[in-house]
């Protein structure tokens, strides 16, 4: 080993007069620090604890022993010159070199000091070492992509000065192309976003998970709502992943902030089709958000304010033990102030109104021999209530106020999960232990006095493991194999109003009134990676499952899946998928209890194709289209509206709503990657959706005549969409964004929305609103929007500010949500006259935000 970093012994307090030598025996390990330093020989035994003190700061490159890092035993010798023995013709100035606002050491800095020839070299931590003569000396510090900084320095014979050199950087916080050890590409549709490519899209809010709103084959449900509908799927078939962990929810009531803290974030996998075998039991695609990694260096902390929530990001390094602890947390303060303020504002007898939400995350990873442990926890809360008045008031004139409702929803998710990774048998091995707790809560009230009248509550409750290995077994050939089981538990809570009217029991029929349900459902998967040739690249993998809903049902599927990459050119590459996929019964979003107790309707089942091409025309552009075919042998899609109306009157499960029905499209992208201190893309999706399913036929008097058979468009399709983003660095710390996104309107099912109508007559020949036929509704118009944001960032010492403007809809444009169909007359003789009106708002969103990074 060579010493890269030294670490000077002091004299101890009161023996700066003393000279000596302290051997010692160091340890060094495979990360070149030193892990034990014992005394060996020493001419005065009070030195021997400074010694030994300084000791553990050295740094060494590692040995090595057929090309791997070995622990290592070596001899080290500190020399205590005595301030008597020194030599008092020279100064040291002993530094470090570092990037302001950030503290980043700047290894490939240079020091030019006055009067000295040559330049000198900070090492691996940025730090230097300079012995100069006594008087004033000018130091000019260099670096590449940083300004040059000149300093002065006076120095006296036998003077030790420490000094910290900042550099200011040419662009603040730049993109930049940064070498990642990222997976080589073997799926067929794989789209990865890093760091400001997922923090800085505008109209995201900095949040993550919302980018994948402008990625290449996905809908949405309407403006500012971040719940993708992927290839004409319900947004409950995508999976959404932290680091391998499925989170029920994604942001804070719906339209808020996400669930996790986007510096916990470091890059945004999205699968659009055909998922590899690790992401089971989901019919459509999968987002996953993989963890930043630990940072080993030094404290790193960020503090964020809006002007609907305040956040903190913690990251602590322990490198004597090689642990790394992150906690992170966001609380909303605008719900609070504003219900304080309503609060104050309202009269006795009127309603109050509470609001609020926060979450958090916390992670400690440890180094373990070869291999790494991992806690992370993470979880969210969510309220929205307006309740009812405690005490009795009364009107202007007097009169008492009457009795008034009240209502409330919370939701709140919680999970816990140990994950440990370690070399085993030529791979790696991953082990994973999941607790994860769902719940959603509505209440209901009435006052005064404020009296609960009934509480519906769903809990769900959820214990899973997970293992998987890979081995790469040579240049061609790899192979990975795992498994995962999970245990989850359902309960409802009925109290009062909230449970079924005309009842005073739980239907067995409906999977949103059963008070206890269990099931299980467990999976193997095997992948292998084959490259034929260096063209060629063949991924065919399997997957089975067992969904067991416990006492009742079991349902075992095998999913073969297949991927297929050849490069024609160094540039250019065809790729093809497929794979079957099926999933437990899902409602429009996730519900907690929906997936377990809804598998006595049975699994739906779709398969997946895909046919595209990527070509590289330059490093920092790349071009995708993708053909996709998705026929649904089989869906089970509850209809929201239905299942809380359907509830409340008993039961849902007269009927099974099940359907079959088919996805097809294709998707063209093109993309900058970041650098050249830009990035962006455009994209342009063509999606249609089909249900084959029964629906109602309607006449003219509004009755039901019967039902049918028909083919009908997906109650979210969107035909065409297209989405453009851009974001550059324009120089002193200011970047601005630009995103234009537009989307043909979905078809009028009357899901979550009215009922479609027509016009017809009654039987005295005067017109009227009567149901429309679903297959022969018609459609909501186009929409289309701008979003905008601004930056600017400040440089300090040792902290870096950013303050910011993210806008939502600039444009202000109103997007059509429903039609409402009208009926009005001029005078009470006069005939009425049938108006279909256009119901929106624009869903415009400004924020304000303050960032500060330490």
């Amino acid at each position: 080993p060579t010493l890269v970093a030294d670490s000077p012994a002091t004299h101890p307090v009161g023996l700066e007069d003393t000279a000596g030598t302290v051997t010692l025996e160091l340890l060094v390990d495979e990360q070149g620090a030193v892990a034990e330093a014992a005394v060996t020989g020493s001419e005065d035994s009070r030195l021997d604890d400074a010694a030994v003190t300084a000791a553990r700061g050295l740094r060494f490159s590692p040995a090595t022993l057929h090309g791997q890092p070995v622990a290592v035993r070596l001899p080290f010798v500190y020399v205590f010159r005595g301030r008597a023995h020194a030599a008092p013709l020279t100064a040291e100035v002993r530094g470090v070199v570092r990037a302001k606002g950030t503290r980043r050491p700047l290894t490939d800095a240079a020091l030019l000091v006055s009067g000295q020839p040559e330049a000198v070299h900070p090492d691996a931590e940025g730090g230097f070492l300079l012995q100069l003569p006594p008087g004033t000396h000018t130091l000019e510090v260099r670096a590449p992509g940083y300004k040059p900084a000149t300093f002065e320095e006076s120095l006296t014979a036998g003077q030790r000065l420490e000094v910290i050199y900042r550099l200011e950087p040419l662009r603040v916080n730049p993109y930049e192309t940064v070498v990642r050890d990222d997976r080589p590409r073997t799926e067929v549709t794989r789209i990865s976003l890093h760091e400001q490519e997922i923090r800085e899209v505008p109209g995201t809010q900095g949040d993550p998970f919302r980018v994948v709103m402008l990625m290449p084959g996905v809908g949405s449900m309407a403006s500012g709502l971040g719940y993708p509908v992927v290839r004409g799927g319900q947004p409950a078939s995508t999976g959404f992943f932290i680091d391998g962990v499925r989170v029920p929810m994604l942001y804070h009531l719906l339209l808020g902030p996400a669930v996790v803290q986007p510096d916990f974030i470091d890059t945004l996998d999205f699968y659009p089709g055909t998922p590899p075998v690790q992401y089971g039991r989901l019919l459509g695609g999968a987002v996953e958000g993989r963890l930043s990694r630990p940072r080993e260096d030094r404290l790193h902390a960020t503090a964020t304010m809006d002007f609907i929530n305040s956040g903190v990001f913690l990251e602590v390094p322990i490198t004597s033990t090689g642990t790394s602890v992150t906690v992170a947390g966001r609380m909303s303060y605008t719900g609070l102030l504003a219900s304080l303020v309503l609060n104050a504002l309202s009269t006795p007898g009127s309603s109050t109104l509470s609001a609020g939400f926060w979450d958090y995350q916390a992670r400690v990873e440890q180094k373990v021999g070869d291999g790494r442990l991992r806690l992370l926890a993470l979880g969210s809360s969510d309220e929205l209530a307006e309740h009812a008045p405690e005490e009795p008031g009364q009107l202007p004139d007097g009169m008492p106020l009457g009795p008034s409702n009240g209502s409330g929803i919370i939701t709140r998710f919680h999970r816990v999960d140990l994950r440990g990774t370690h070399p085993f048998a030529g791979g790696e091995l991953e082990v994973g232990l999941t607790a994860g707790l769902d719940e959603l809560s509505l209440v209901s009230e009435r006052g005064p006095p404020r009296v609960v009248l009934g509480e519906y509550g769903l809990r769900e409750k959820s214990l899973a493991g997970r293992i998987r290995w890979s081995r790469e077994w040579s240049e061609s050939l790899r192979l990975t194999v795992g498994g995962d089981v999970e245990h989850r538990e359902a309960t409802v809570v009925a109290t009062g109003t909230g449970a079924p009217a005309g009842s005073v029991y739980f239907s067995d029929d409906d999977p949103l009134t059963r008070p206890t349900s269990g099931a299980r459902m467990s999976g193997a998967f095997a992948e292998l990676q084959w490259r034929p040739s260096p063209r060629w690249m063949v991924v065919p993998g399997v997957r089975a499952d067992v969904y067991q809903l416990l006492e009742e049902a079991t349902f075992t599927t095998l999913e073969p899946r297949l991927a297929v990459r050849h490069a024609l050119t160094e540039s250019l590459v065809l790729k093809a998928g497929a794979g079957l996929y099926h999933q437990a019964p899902t409602v429009l979003l996730h519900l907690p209890v929906m997936d377990v107790s809804g598998l006595r309707h049975g699994l739906q089942e779709g398969m997946q194709f895909d046919l595209g091409a990527e070509w590289k025309p330059h490093p920092k552009w790349e071009l995708s289209a993708d053909v996709f075919y998705n026929p649904l042998q089989r869906t089970v899609e509850f209809d929201l509206q239905r299942v809380f109306a359907n509830r409340r009157r008993g039961g849902v499960g007269a009927t099974t709503p099940a359907a079959s029905g088919e996805a097809y499209g294709f998707e063209v992208m093109a993309r900058h990657a970041l650098g050249e201190d830009w990035f962006g893309w455009a994209s342009y999706s063509f999606l249609q959706s089909r249900r084959r399913l029964d629906i109602p036929r309607y006449d003219d008097q509004n009755q039901l005549v019967g039902t049918e058979r028909a083919t009908v468009p997906f109650a979210f399709e969107q035909a065409h969409v297209f989405n453009a983003a851009v974001s550059r660095k324009l120089g002193r710390g200011y970047t601005v964004g630009a995103v234009v996104h537009f989307n043909t309107g979905r078809p009028e099912t009357g899901e979550l929305t009215p009922q479609p109508m027509r016009a017809a007559e009654d039987a005295q020949g005067n017109p009227r609103w009567v149901r429309q036929d679903r297959d022969l509704a018609s459609r909501l118009p186009s929409f289309w929007r701008v979003d905008l944001r601004a930056s600017k960032a400040w440089t300090l010492d040792d902290v870096m500010l950013e303050l910011s403007l993210d806008l939502l809809n600039a444009s202000l444009q109103q997007e059509v949500l429903f039609y409402e169909y009208t009926s009005e007359r001029l005078t009470p003789e006069d005939p009425p006259i049938l108006r279909r009106k256009e119901q929106g708002f624009p869903v415009v969103l400004p924020m304000l935000g303050l960032k500060g990074t330490y």
